[in-house]
């Protein structure tokens, strides 16, 4: 258990816990000239169970408030101090608002000096600690009389730590590993060493850790805990951690930072939270109101934005989104405090809700609802809840790291719920059964809607079928639930094209015969220099306006691309070229190509393969830079032959489609020129259905 001391200055909370303990936590010089506390100060009571608590002593003094408030971050027990001389002084107060605001529930009171008070004295300031306790956590803590003078009540208030440290138990390990840092030092013959309090998850010799947010690695070299030489450290534990790595030194970590596990690495500077007010303040808090933001042993300046339409009064409650003059490390749930932009009071505090918070539409009643069901503090009923509302669909992957759960804690909750997970790209999708469910039904009814409205259609474009479904999904996720049910047999994944199993377009007899004529034309030893569609009429003499209505049918079906204007290549075709251009990108040492490089592989003239790159170009396939051009990997499937079935996306895949092909700002050539829904490109005119010669 980690026990933190509390109270105003000189009311001997130092003393006391060296009277405790044995230990002087003043350490430094001017601390003993002095008299008080400056910093964090710490030792250590054994317990006849082999146990250990930890103490943290913190200054009392109005002008380290902020090192009070690193100390009292993370403590699992509050001894407050109160002298039986002065009773309740103002920073006694302050940091009981304090306490309060971070969440501390379990607390002993000692009437410090009690040799100093007579019987009436003692029991005046009792009554007057009590009425103040009465509207906090602390309420009815038990108030016990001590002297460090003559030894009163010292051991009395040492069993009754040791009884409430016994009764609580060890806080839980689950999670994955934090440690907020209130230290970084240097050891001779040991290198750098960090000192703070796990706030979840376990930590083992050995293990690779980042410290965050500057996001430098680490190897934990050994650990103490609670003052001991141990091979793995835990949540409530007070660890000192021997790190090693390139970067790691003791001016490179600092008070605030965050010991991590790896994977929970992503900083945040826009925080929406519940924020509660000291009925104590003088006046409501407005919009943009600046603040000092204090969360676990990092300080920081924020400005408040205030969600709700009403304002913030004292001795309220409401949602805002804190903005952070620069990016720390924190999880859901966390308790934080502010303190007014001068350091003079502390104004209020409450819990972290999303580490993500939207900078627009941060108040439309779809994102308050969401918040609602983010408030919830059980992991399982918050992820139930966000489920149901909009977008009806949950990013696992970052509710999993923002909430520093377990692997095993997140599939428990998925399992639990009945999830339904499309793993796409670097994050994995989830949807309520029932949700899913009806997103299929309404997929499977438009499929079959449009296939009989556009009978001479092989079927609809994904992005254009994700567009007209709710909920809408990621594009990566929505493609990986495409290849699930195409896998399941409930559609079909024909190139660009989705349709249903049983769909199929066919040519009249015209139209067959006159394919049998252009195919070879664009196959063989020509296919990189088709002829033109005025060329074909002419080497088969028929209408050429014939041949420019086939081809685009068969580019809407999926046959051929339109690279050029009136320049049709067989989609095989297309396919082979891409791979020609990601083997010349792949032989290159900055995977860059040119023009001429493509020419001569394909060997059709610069005309053509200028033609050919412009049309990859705009598709997103290459991007270019001047006269060089590399190869997108998002976009290698494009053009992948018909009979190829889209690979399924993967949390660890660097596959799948973006919801525009060319929508990034580091694409210049063919800007704005995306190709148009449906899948044919913007070169071309949609076919003219049968039903409309």
């Amino acid at each position: 258990m980690i026990v933190g001391t509390a109270g105003h200055i000189d009311h001997g909370k130092t003393s006391l816990v060296r009277a405790l303990t044995g230990v002087d936590t003043d350490r430094l010089k001017e601390e003993k000239a002095r008299g008080i506390s400056i910093d964090l100060g710490f030792a250590y009571l054994p317990a006849a169970d082999g146990s250990v608590l930890g103490f943290v002593d913190v200054p009392g003094h109005e002008r380290f408030v902020h090192t009070m408030l690193a100390g009292a971050s993370g403590i699992d027990f509050v001894l407050f101090v109160i002298a039986a001389d002065d009773g309740v002084m103002p920073q006694t107060r302050e940091h009981l608002a304090i306490v309060d605001l971070l969440g501390v529930t379990r607390g002993i009171v000692a009437l410090t000096k009690a040799d100093l008070a007579s019987p009436d004295r003692r029991a005046q300031v009792a009554a007057g600690i009590a009425e103040t306790l009465s509207s906090t956590n602390l309420a009815g803590s038990p108030i016990i009389p001590v002297s460090t003078v003559t030894g009163e009540g010292i051991e009395a208030l040492r069993e009754a730590l040791l009884t409430a440290s016994s009764a609580a138990g060890r806080r839980g390990a689950a999670g994955r590993f934090r440690l907020a840092v209130d230290r970084s030092f240097t050891l001779a013959g040991t290198g750098t060493v960090v000192t703070g309090t796990a706030l979840s998850g376990r930590v083992v010799v050995g293990d690779r850790v980042l410290v965050s947010p500057a996001g430098l690695p680490a190897r934990v070299r050994s650990i103490h805990a609670q003052n001991r030489p141990v091979e793995q450290g835990e949540a409530g534990d007070r660890c000192a951690l021997n790190l090693a790595g390139e970067g790691i030194s003791k001016d490179a970590i600092r008070r605030g930072d965050m010991i991590l596990d790896p994977s929970l690495h992503a900083p945040s500077d826009r925080i929406d939270a519940i924020l509660r007010l000291l009925p104590s303040e003088a006046k409501a808090v407005g919009q943009w109101s600046p603040v000092r933001l204090h969360h676990a042993a990092a300080e920081v300046g924020a400005h408040v934005v205030l969600l709700e339409e009403e304002p913030l009064v004292p001795g309220g409650e409401k949602k805002v989104q804190l903005v952070l003059e620069k990016p720390i490390a924190a999880a859901v749930g966390d308790r934080f405090v502010l303190r007014d932009p001068s350091a003079r009071r502390t104004i209020g505090g409450g819990r972290f809700l999303d580490l993500r918070a939207p900078a627009r539409k941060r108040r439309t009643s779809a994102r308050l609802a969401q918040l609602e069901a983010m408030a919830i503090e059980d992991p399982m009923q918050a992820l139930a809840a966000l489920l149901e509302r909009e977008p009806r669909h949950v990013d696992l992957s970052a509710f999993a790291r923002d909430r520093a759960l377990a692997e095993a804690e997140m599939q428990s909750l998925v399992d639990a719920l009945g999830i339904v997970k499309l793993a796409a790209k670097d994050r994995v999708i989830g949807l309520s059964a029932a949700t899913w469910e009806q997103l299929k039904r309404a997929l499977l009814a438009l499929l079959e809607n449009f296939h009989q409205v556009n009978p001479d259609l092989p079927g609809i474009g994904l992005e254009r079928l994700r567009l007209q479904l709710e909920p809408r999904l990621p594009a990566p996720a929505f493609a990986a639930g495409l290849v699930s049910l195409a896998r399941a047999g409930e559609l079909a994944l024909d190139g660009a094209w989705v349709r249903l199993p049983g769909h199929q377009v066919r040519l009249t007899p015209e139209e067959e015969q006159l394919w049998a004529g252009v195919a070879p034309l664009l196959a063989g030893e020509a296919r990189f220099r088709p002829p033109r569609v005025r060329d074909i009429g002419t080497l088969l003499a028929v209408p050429e306006e014939d041949v420019r209505r086939l081809a685009k049918l068969m580019a809407r079906m999926g046959k051929v691309s339109e690279v050029a204007h009136d320049h049709f290549f067989l989609r095989d075709t297309v396919a082979e070229m891409v791979r020609i251009a990601v083997a010349i990108a792949a032989a290159s040492e900055k995977g860059e190509f040119t023009a001429a490089q493509f020419r001569d592989q394909v060997n059709n003239g610069r005309k053509v393969a200028i033609q050919i790159l412009e049309f990859f170009d705009r598709h997103g396939v290459t991007l270019r830079r001047g006269d060089l051009r590399r190869m997108n990997k998002h976009q290698l499937d494009l053009f992948r032959p018909s009979a190829e079935t889209p690979a399924p996306a993967t949390a660890t895949s660097d596959q799948g489609r973006e919801a525009s092909p060319v929508g990034r700002p580091d694409f210049k050539s063919g800007w704005g020129r995306e190709p148009a829904l449906g899948g044919f490109d913007s070169h071309s005119l949609p076919p003219v259905s049968r039903e409309a010669r």
